[in-house]
């Protein structure tokens, strides 16, 4: 079976949240439906997902009913690499350009305190074992694209000490780098103030918060870094902590557990499964280079509520939309390859998603 033989049954029920009209418990301003046109290669779980150059596709006509209403553009852009892969990424100067041209596109999609969430990897110099710096210029020209008026609000940094030793010809061919284990997330807006709410994407507790909470009572007043920590500040159970803006995938270390925000959990654990089974099953390779799952359902989380629009202008195997309607949040995603778009469509026969409907 080739990935062009899936087919998506039509759902025999609709979450409320995520519905063509949906009723969000407040009047909308001005209701609309996602283009229908005829590059859409499928429509499920409130979203739909076209074929063609991304940018083509969000400045044509139909496209210009979605400026001011995206509430999250969360995407992986093929990443800035001085060398040719297969999922179509530019090079160089040329890519700096295309990085640019990008943001007035974005910028004109996004509600007022809208968010775009880029991940972006590392790029090495051709022949060398020199980092390049096309990654941090390609931030640098997309934040600052005139007429974008967005602007940097956090880092984030996404570690993954599970990936194959790279750039191979200088970290195992010739051993003079480590392993180039991480990549960064950048989060913009247009606002300094864009929607969000850490409460939302608390992790779990350490051991020792457990303890203290159950004692309830700790050392407080002044420490070294001259901060003075008040008698009953952290007494009070808040359900979780506050997210980190680094994100280990897997353990550091063996004795001590990862904490990652609860939004990881139900999406890693359930499109790893069900996605590279279905794969395997049909004898489809998976696309290169995925979005972790509890990454995209992080940020979903974290800047967006229930019925809200995200967008992945370079969905791939569409790992933002099958996390946004996970969480009951509409979608659309654009990829120019139909391969990927085709393979996609696996996630959508997850019956976890049927069980989010209902």
């Amino acid at each position: 079976m080739t990935a062009k033989d899936i087919q998506i049954e039509p759902q025999t029920t609709q979450n409320p949240a995520i519905g063509e009209n949906a009723d969000l418990g407040k009047k909308e301003e001005a209701p609309f439906r996602l283009p229908r046109t005829e590059n859409c290669a499928y429509r499920a779980h409130g979203g739909a997902y076209y074929v063609g150059d991304s940018k083509k596709v969000l400045t044509s006509k139909p496209f210009k009913r979605l400026a001011g209403k995206v509430q999250l553009i969360l995407t992986s852009p093929p990443y800035p690499l001085n060398e040719k892969k297969s999922y179509g990424n530019l090079t160089g100067e040329t890519y700096l350009k295309w990085v640019e041209s990008l943001a007035t596109v974005f910028s004109d999609l996004l509600s007022d305190d809208g968010s775009i969430v880029m991940e972006l990897g590392n790029s090495w110099e051709p022949n060398r074992p020199v980092q390049s710096l096309l990654a941090l210029e390609a931030l640098l020209a997309f934040t600052k694209a005139q007429g974008a008026g967005l602007r940097l609000i956090q880092q984030f940094v996404c570690y993954n000490p599970s990936r194959l030793p790279s750039p191979a010809s200088w970290v195992t061919v010739r051993p003079l780098r480590t392993v180039d284990s991480f990549t960064h997330v950048w989060w913009l807006a247009k606002t300094d103030y864009p929607k969000a709410d850490n409460r939302k994407v608390l992790r779990p507790y350490s051991d020792a918060m457990k303890s203290l909470l159950k004692r309830g009572s700790y050392n407080s007043g002044a420490r070294p870094s001259e901060h003075h920590v008040s008698e009953k500040g952290f007494l009070k159970d808040r359900g979780g902590s506050i997210p980190h803006n680094f994100f280990e995938l897997e353990p550091m270390d063996s004795d001590r557990p990862v904490r990652l925000p609860n939004a990881f959990s139900l999406s890693n654990t359930a499109s790893t499964d069900f996605f590279h089974r279905a794969c395997r099953e049909r004898d489809i390779v998976p696309h290169p280079a995925r979005m972790p799952a509890g990454l995209a359902s992080f940020f979903i989380e974290y800047l967006t509520d229930r019925g809200d629009l995200v967008l992945d202008p370079f969905g791939g195997s569409n790992t933002t939309g099958y996390a946004a309607a996970l969480s009951s949040r509409r979608w659309v995603a654009i990829d120019a390859q139909k391969d990927y778009v085709e393979q996609s469509k696996l996630r959508f026969l997850d019956p976890l998603l049927n069980e989010t409907t209902t």
